[in-house]
């Protein structure tokens, strides 16, 4: 057996082995995909679109509650007047 066909099979054998490895990570890949959405869908999230949307409205629900409160200031102080 000359040097050639070792290299050959020794190439050929990695190639296997290299293929071979290759399917585990896709399928180890798989599993740690899945094992992680499964972590996922138990935690208590939202998407980043639902975020956004709430933050938009808890900025209009203060900026509703200031105007309120600065009503509620004027209206306590013409009271104040008027009683005084």
């Amino acid at each position: 057996m000359d040097s050639e066909d070792i290299y050959s099979q020794f190439q050929s054998h990695l190639d296997i082995t290299l293929s071979g490895a290759e399917a585990m990570s896709a399928e180890m890949h798989q599993l740690l995909r899945a094992a992680m959405n499964k972590t996922l869908s138990n935690l208590d999230v939202v998407t980043r679109e639902e975020f956004d949307t709430q933050q938009a409205v808890l900025v209009r629900s203060r900026e509703k509650i200031d105007v309120l409160e600065k009503q509620i200031a004027e209206i306590e102080t013409l009271i104040t007047k008027n009683n005084a």
